[in-house]
């Protein structure tokens, strides 16, 4: 029985930061206004849900020291459908807790930002999409455990993941995260991804 460790080289990272970083939808939890802090919220933006990529399955991992957040923590923004001229907010603090990631953040106050959040108080826009580059992936065969036991194969496990942006978007895909990862499998977004999937990963071949 064997795993699949595949991992990207400095040159890879480089391309696939020109090219772009994956993207996901999530829906379905909640976000809220926080009581006495105008204009501020909090939300979930990721989870442990399996994801159908072209490829096969898709898994982010939540466990200690599988997610860094500390781009978000320091730089982050929340964009518009991943729009990264459409700022709309400021990420106050990402955390990880009981196996999804949340965030406190607090909408500008020029007009375009004030468009979408009273779209988001009123329940209009309830999608969140996280963007995000991985590190190092697990790819476990079909019917086989994942490393640590926790998933079944076939799918592939982003082990070590970076968050880069939050995004409220129109069109969810993930039923277990809110205010919700974005379905934006269009054909130019597929050849991107294939090509950006292809050429960020080399094979490590180890038993357990």
């Amino acid at each position: 029985m064997e795993k699949q460790i595949l991992t990207r080289t400095q040159e890879q990272k480089k391309r696939e930061e020109i090219q772009g970083n994956l993207s996901r939808i999530f829906h379905g939890l909640s976000i809220r206004a926080v009581e006495g802090e105008d204009r501020t919220f909090e939300l979930s933006f990721s989870s442990e849900e399996p994801y159908s990529r072209w490829w096969g399955v898709e898994i982010l991992d939540h466990s200690p020291g599988c997610v860094d957040l500390e781009r978000l923590n320091s730089i982050g923004c929340v964009l518009f459908n991943h729009n990264r001229d459409r700022v709309l907010a400021n990420i106050l603090k990402a955390w990880i807790e009981d196996g999804r990631g949340y965030a406190k953040i607090r909408f500008d106050d020029d007009d375009e930002a004030d468009v979408i959040y009273k779209k988001v108080k009123s329940g209009t826009l309830k999608g969140v999409s996280v963007g995000y580059g991985v590190e190092l992936w697990e790819e476990v065969p079909a019917n086989k455990k994942s490393s640590d036991g926790r998933f079944t194969g076939p799918c592939d496990i982003a082990k070590k993941w970076t968050g880069l942006e939050i995004s409220i978007v129109s069109v969810p895909a993930d039923p277990t995260v809110g205010v919700g990862r974005s379905a934006e499998e269009t054909g130019i977004e597929t050849g991107r991804m294939l090509d950006v999937y292809i050429r960020q990963l080399q094979i490590n071949k180890n038993k357990y």
